[in-house]
């Protein structure tokens, strides 16, 4: 009898497994609450107006249609019964033999969600389209207002979080208040404008070395974003936001400051982590389940040193293709080689030909950064399609300092 699959998730781990299975003789489902795959790397630049949403997403059946083996079903996931093997969403529910979980996170306001209604995160492409509207609005707003406390609400915008969605998305807001929108308006200009990035620790970047946090600040400091240390955010209302003692009003406030998993975790009874994500083997499987495998941001794994895996696009990658490998290897738990990743480099841009980056040990900044940062991006989009337009708008944003897609079409409000 043919083996049933089960995929949750068309993220990168979710993905990356059902193309490993190939035609691999199994009956594949990929379950996913949206129909497309996002790039998630480039969902700033959508929600700053340089790119559009199709330039980084794929319908998933479009991804997956050459596959005779793989039924993609748009349907949410409610909760997993380990004892009958069911996966249990909205509509119904999906036998299993072997299940991967490919959830990925959302951002985590550590207990304070009531935040999120002022202070949006990004994770997807509703939220890049709702921060994107949000940031051209209040430029329009300012232009027409009188009071100059107010247009200077407007013209505030607060970043929370250093890691790389925050510093990229500071420069590219930075870049777009300050060079690139302001030569349309008449009434406001770019010494009304004030872009602050708030970092609970003693720099940006954590996860890379000292020297290029502290380049990655200097660039952020050159486009004219005041960088505040060490201070946590103490509230979020409608008028601002209270970093440390102080107080900044702004009517544009995003978060980039930490994840959290899916209760759907919650249905496996396992051991979890803090932020929700399941403690695995070394095989990525359940600890008392060597048929349910978790992967990408779901997952508290460990690499050779003893360390957690960052929750980033190359690691789900890894884990999916290695995932589907045990499944089609058919090997007893014992039998399985522990997942390796091979980090072959991160890498954070900083608006327009600034970036850095550490490859294979070696480091890279400035405009040659950028240059890799571009070039790799483009390589790992979906479609060729994609790869092209995208080059093509970079091309001409970069020559000529205008972003494209600068339309505000009333997206309503972005869903929890």
């Amino acid at each position: 009898m043919r083996k049933k699959i089960v995929i949750i998730g068309g993220g990168f781990g979710g993905i990356s497994a059902a193309q490993e299975f190939g035609d691999y003789e199994a009956d594949i489902t990929v379950i996913d609450k949206t129909n497309h795959h996002v790039f998630q790397p480039l969902l700033y630049q959508v929600a700053t107006a340089a790119l559009s949403p199709a330039d980084i997403a794929a319908p998933i059946r479009g991804i997956l249609n050459k596959q005779k083996n793989i039924t993609v079903v748009m349907d949410e996931v409610i909760s997993i019964d380990r004892g009958k093997r069911e996966v249990i969403t909205k509509s119904t529910k999906y036998l299993f033999d072997f299940l991967v979980i490919a959830i990925g996170s959302r951002h985590s306001y550590f207990g304070k969600d009531e935040w999120e209604k002022y202070a949006p995160g990004l994770k997807t492409l509703n939220d890049a389209l709702f921060i994107r509207e949000k940031i051209l609005s209040s430029l329009e707003t300012a232009e027409k207002m009188k009071d100059p406390d107010e247009v200077k609400k407007y013209l505030t915008f607060v970043i929370v979080g250093g890691g790389p969605t925050g510093v990229e998305m500071a420069g590219a807001i930075a870049e777009i208040v300050k060079i690139t929108m302001m030569k349309d308006f008449r009434n406001i200009n770019a010494s009304m404008t004030k872009v602050c990035l708030v970092e609970g620790e003693a720099r940006l970047l954590l996860s890379y070395p000292d020297d290029l946090s502290a380049r990655a600040a200097k660039d952020l400091e050159s486009l004219g974003v005041e960088i505040i240390f060490n201070q946590r955010v103490t509230d979020v209302n409608d008028e601002g936001v209270k970093v440390g003692d102080r107080f900044i009003k702004t009517n544009n406030i995003i978060w980039a400051a930490g994840n959290s998993v899916s209760p759907l975790l919650k249905s496996l009874n396992a051991e979890l982590d803090m932020a929700g994500r399941v403690l695995v083997n070394p095989d990525l499987s359940l600890k008392d389940d060597p048929d349910i495998f978790i992967i990408g941001d779901a997952a508290y794994a460990k690499d050779k040193d003893g360390k957690m895996l960052a929750g980033i696009a190359p690691v789900a990658m890894q884990e999916g293709k290695y995932v589907a490998k045990i499944i089609m290897e058919g090997k007893d738990a014992d039998l399985r080689e522990p997942f390796k990743y091979f980090d072959k480099g991160t890498m954070a841009t900083i608006g327009r030909a600034k970036a850095v980056c550490i490859i294979a040990g070696f480091k890279f900044t400035g405009f040659f950064g950028w240059l890799l940062w571009c070039i790799i991006h483009i390589l790992f989009l979906i479609s060729f399609r994609n790869r092209f337009k995208v080059m093509a708008e970079w091309a001409w944003y970069y020559l000529s300092f205008r972003h494209g897609i600068r339309l505000i079409t009333g997206h309503p409000n972005k869903s929890k």
